[in-house]
């Protein structure tokens, strides 16, 4: 089993910068494909950014794309989302994921076996 636990939000001015963090408890973070989704005020959760364990491989959202960088240290059992140039809409919940499987990433919710709690994200115009 594996307990995921996320930081770093907070309070930004629109084209400002957070970066995010998923501390992964256990000994078996590099078993994982991982990814980080997110849920605005009366709207479903939406994929955000995925990572895959051996290679590195990332897939972002349109929305991310060129903005949002996901990475990972398996030596730290950790994994990150540097958000730059933030915009209102950006504006949500984020949550971790870890979907079990050396290969491959996970786009779908239901790929995903283990969930963070979130960090809000608040982006000001």
């Amino acid at each position: 089993q594996v307990q995921l636990v996320e930081s770093g939000g907070g309070l930004v001015q629109a084209g400002g910068s957070l970066r995010l963090s998923c501390a992964a408890s256990g000994r078996t973070f590099s078993s994982y494909a991982m990814g980080w989704f997110r849920q605005a005020p009366g709207k479903e959760r939406e994929f955000v950014a995925a990572i895959s364990v051996i290679t590195r491989t990332t897939y972002y959202a349109d929305f991310g794309k060129g903005r949002f960088t996901i990475s990972r240290d398996n030596a730290k059992n950790t994994m990150y989302l540097q958000m730059d140039s933030l915009k209102p809409e950006d504006t949500a919940v984020y949550y971790c994921a870890a979907k079990l499987g050396i290969i491959g990433i996970g786009l779908k919710e239901s790929e995903y076996n283990y969930w963070g709690q979130g960090t809000q994200v608040t982006v000001s115009s």
